[in-house]
């Protein structure tokens, strides 16, 4: 029988709330398609929405039935949790105004350097920085020839 948070001082509150709010978001997102004219726009934030549904319950699922007490938000380094929203936002900002690779190469870097442990010499940030390239290339090239997604 699982206990209340307040008995177990249950640490994995935080993994509840946020696949709580994805589903929240992924039902956002099934009634903001229904507004969508072109039929094919629907598929993959319809497919998207769905599969955050289908994930954060089996999360959710999991998390009751086998509570993890070493679970929870540590005393990692914060300043890394900040950059990697802060340039995820800083992204979503930017989009309508640089593009989609500018705001997709602040998204990758910030996101890159938020997590890497390792430290940084010249060479890893060479390798970094070309696998950058081919990433958000490959993802461009994708989303605009091979789906024929419309990017800013």
């Amino acid at each position: 029988m699982i206990e209340t948070t307040a008995k177990t001082g249950r640490k994995d509150v935080g993994t509840l709330i946020i696949a709580s709010l994805f589903i929240g978001l992924g039902l956002i997102t099934l009634y903001d398609v229904t507004t969508y004219s072109d039929s094919d726009s629907v598929v993959f934030p319809s497919f998207v929405a769905y599969a955050l549904i289908f994930c954060s319950v089996l999360v959710i699922i999991y998390s009751w039935l086998k509570p993890n007490p070493h679970n929870g938000f540590g005393s990692g380094d914060w300043w890394r949790r900040f950059l990697l929203v802060a340039s995820m936002l800083a992204a979503c900002l930017a989009m309508p105004l640089s593009g989609f690779l500018p705001a997709t190469a602040i998204a990758f870097a910030g996101g890159l350097i938020a997590a890497r442990h390792e430290g940084w010499d010249g060479r890893s940030a060479i390798i970094f920085a070309l696998s950058g390239v081919f990433i958000m290339a490959g993802f461009y090239s994708l989303f605009r020839f091979a789906l024929g997604v419309p990017l800013p």
